[in-house]
Order: structure tokens, then C-alpha cells, then sequence
């Protein structure tokens, strides 16, 4: 049996299904351990009361007297301590009457008529009194008596009982289960910052379970620091190595004057840019601290910076608004390389930012010829040339454009995504960054 259409209801958070998984089986408990008290207890005992009350209003009916004031003033009415009047014909009800939420009212009427077939109608108007009509020569008669003698004493105790007690020790188990609860939400607090590349202090507690899955946390997160430490050390130290005697080709060639030496020049700087590339590719999205700003303006500064380097690039939309803890820095350098790859094979670029409750969006599409649908999930990896379609850096480069913004869009929680531009025609690169 599926109860998937249950899944739209049920809680989300780990509070939630918590208090769920305690309150239901709670509250099942009261709910039936009441209806089976108010079966077998409150339904027998009154059954047993209203027989033996409906015995002692026969015994009195039955006395011979003459008149209804002879009849209240029997022994046998005061030894009972039932009080009868006569009422007029229209004081007699037409139909037995009792308060809606009287536990066991229907019960002693419908056994008074059982055991009393003269009975008119019976009225419980609280729970003092029991009034009972008859018809004794002719004229209308009330019985009336306490109502202790059919009905178990205050029968509501029951429930307020297991309500109060319900609700303490729900309470306690509350309290319990959030110290329970509380590790792993710190766990997953730490998990989501160290995803978005923030670093929080974390110490494994609580459970058993709980504290062997923050200490298998703090291992893995060692390990792919001291991975990105190492990756960054190693190419760091290439790249600076590298740079010496690029440097000196550089100085060299710029003092010669043959046309030889121009195509020379190209290819140093070339290999100048590559060196660039695996600096970004080292550093990834380590570059400080996020801060909170506003992305819109973050945005439209790299727009404005591109243009002043004469590059052909527009910010065509920018909408919503609020701040975003983001790293600057990483943020400029993702956004850039887009839109210097969206340049390289397109004659233009356009930028559009849009701010919503759940998430930020970032777009750079260009009007190349853009990269087709299976290669898309390819090109994202580091050290990809596609080709022949969009070869990446058309053979300059070592294919981190894309990889570097990917890397960065999952520092902060996203993801990069490609597509096809629907107004331009090229490629669409889109970071998406929850709120």
C-alpha cells in the first residue's frame, strides 16, 4: 500500500517529524484508553446505578397511596430521598433531554425507559439532579433525585486527567528529544557551512551514532582541506617557478626587433595566461570570508569594469533586491570568466541578475555557437577542449573557464548550469545560489 499522497503533509524539518513520530502515538493513547474507559467503566457502572435506581422508583410507584402528597411524604419516598410533585400537563417535556457533552446521559436514560415502560420522558439538566415523569391517576407526576445515583461521580476527571498529564509529560519528552536533537542539527549546520566554503567550529556530541557521524564529518573535511591546501600549494609553486623564466623570455624578446620575435611574444603570453588560469583554478573559492552585499551591484560592477577594458558586454536585466553573503572576490572571478568566455566565442555578451526569495540567479549568454546538450555536463570539468563546436580557448587556453565557476557556484551552496540562449542563440551559463 503506497502513502505517497501523505508526503505533501507530513513535516519537513527534523523538529517537526520528531514531534510527529512523540505527539501521534500520545494522543492515540488518550483517544483510546478513553473510549475504552468510557465503554467499560462509566457505560457499566452507570447500567448497574440506573437498575438499582429504577428498582426504587418501582417500589415507590408501586405503594398504595392517596394522593401525591401522601406519596412524598411516605416512608418509603424519604428513605429513598426522592421527591415527588405534581406539574401541569404542558410542564411534562416532550422528549428526554440531556446536555451534549453529559458522558453517560444517554446511557441512564436509555436504561430508565428499559426498566421503567411508564416512564414519560426523563431530564438530566446538570449534574445535581435526575427528573423523571409519570402519569399516576391521570394526572402528571415528577420523581426527582440525585444524580450521584445513576452517574459516577465527577466522570470528566478521566480526561482532564490524561489531558494535564499528557501534556507534562509530552513536555518532558520534548525537552529530552531536542538535546537529542540538538547534535545533529549542529552537524548538519556545520555540513551546510563547510558546502557554501565557511569554516565553523564543531565538536562531535550527543549519541553514540550521532558522535561517530561528527567525527567521520571533522575526517572528512580534514581531508579535502589538507587535499585543497596541497593542490593549491602545488600549483602555486609551478605556476611561481614558471614565472621566472617567462619573465626573462619576456625582457629578452622585447629587446629584439626582428618580426620574428612577434610571434614569440604571442606564444609567451599565452603561456602567461595559462599560468593565470591554474592560479584561479588553485585558489578556487578560498579568497576570504563571504560577506553580506548586495548581488545586483556586485554584478553590475563586473559589467562596468568589462566594458571599460572594451569588452562587449550588457547587463539587459536586474531584478529583485536584499543582500546575500557572498565572496567577492570569487563571485568576480566566476562572473568574469563567463563573460570573457562568452566574448571569446560570440561577438557579444549579455548579463541578467535575478533576486528571489529562494535563490539568486546569475546569467551570461552570448551569440556563439554554444555547446551541444550531451557535451554540456563534459565541458564543466577541469581540463575539457571541446571541439569542434566551441573548443575551449581555441587552443590557448587549458579549459577552467567553466570549471572555476562551477567550483566557486558550490562554495556558495549552487550550482553552474548550461543551456542554450533563447535570445541569442549561444550558450547560457547560469549560477544559482540558494538564499
Amino acid at each position: 500500500m503506497s502513502f505517497k499522497w501523505l508526503k505533501p503533509y507530513m513535516p519537513r524539518s527534523l523538529y517537526g517529524r520528531a514531534m510527529l513520530i512523540l505527539l501521534l502515538p500520545v494522543i492515540t493513547l488518550l483517544l483510546v484508553v478513553s473510549i475504552v474507559f468510557i465503554q467499560r467503566h462509566f457505560d457499566g457502572v452507570s447500567r448497574q446505578m440506573t437498575l438499582v435506581a429504577s428498582r426504587e422508583v418501582t417500589l415507590l410507584l408501586n405503594e398504595t397511596t392517596e394522593s401525591v402528597q401522601d406519596m412524598d411524604r411516605s416512608p418509603v419516598a424519604r428513605a429513598l430521598r426522592i421527591a415527588v410533585r405534581e406539574v401541569p400537563p404542558e410542564g411534562v417535556p416532550e422528549a428526554d433531554d440531556w446536555r451534549w457533552y453529559d458522558l453517560t446521559g444517554g446511557v441512564v436514560t436509555r436504561e430508565l425507559h428499559r426498566h421503567l415502560p411508564d416512564l414519560i420522558a426523563v431530564d438530566l439538566p446538570d449534574n445535581q439532579l435526575v427528573r423523571m415523569y409519570f402519569e399516576k391517576d391521570g394526572q402528571p407526576i415528577r420523581l426527582s433525585f440525585d444524580r450521584r445515583r445513576v452517574s459516577a461521580s465527577n466522570p470528566h476527571q478521566l480526561l482532564v486527567n490524561m489531558a494535564v498529564f499528557g501534556v507534562l509529560m509530552t513536555l518532558v519528552s520534548f525537552l529530552y528529544l531536542r538535546n537529542q536533537l540538538r547534535p545533529i542539527t549542529r552537524l548538519a549546520g556545520a555540513a551546510e557551512a563547510f558546502g557554501r566554503g565557511r569554516h565553523v567550529p564543531y565538536r562531535p556530541s550527543g549519541a553514540t551514532e550521532v558522535r561517530a557521524a561528527g567525527n567521520a564529518f571533522l575526517d572528512m573535511r580534514n581531508r579535502i582541506e589538507r587535499q585543497i591546501e596541497q593542490r593549491t600549494l602545488m600549483l602555486s609553486g609551478v605556476s611561481h617557478d614558471l614565472r621566472t623564466p617567462l619573465t626573462r623570455l619576456k625582457l629578452g624578446l622585447s629587446m629584439l626587433e626582428d618580426e620574428e620575435a612577434d610571434p614569440m611574444q604571442r606564444d609567451v603570453e599565452d603561456m602567461e595566461r595559462m599560468l593565470n588560469e591554474f592560479l584561479d583554478f588553485a585558489r578556487g573559492a578560498q579568497e576570504g570570508e563571504p560577506e553580506l552585499v548586495d548581488p545586483i551591484a556586485l554584478v553590475r560592477g563586473i559589467v562596468e569594469d568589462a566594458k571599460r577594458a572594451k569588452t562587449p558586454v550588457e547587463m539587459v536585466l536586474a531584478e529583485g533586491e536584499g543582500e546575500l553573503a557572498l565572496n567577492i572576490g570569487s563571485i568576480r572571478r566566476a562572473v568574469g570568466n563567463l563573460i570573457n568566455n562568452a566574448v571569446r566565442y560570440g561577438a557579444k555578451a549579455e548579463v541578467s541578475v535575478l533576486m528571489s526569495d529562494k535563490s539568486l540567479r546569475i546569467r551570461v549568454e552570448d551569440d556563439g555557437p554554444g555547446i551541444p546538450a550531451a557535451r554540456r555536463e563534459e565541458a564543466m570539468k577541469p581540463f575539457t577542449r571541446l571541439e569542434p563546436a566551441r573548443n575551449q580557448n581555441r587552443g590557448t587556453g587549458v579549459g577552467l573557464g567553466l570549471s572555476i565557476a562551477l567550483d566557486i557556484a558550490r562554495a556558495h551552496g549552487g550550482t553552474l548550469r548550461l543551456g542554450e540562449s533563447a535570445g541569442l542563440g549561444g550558450l547560457r551559463a547560469d549560477i544559482v545560489i540558494a538564499r
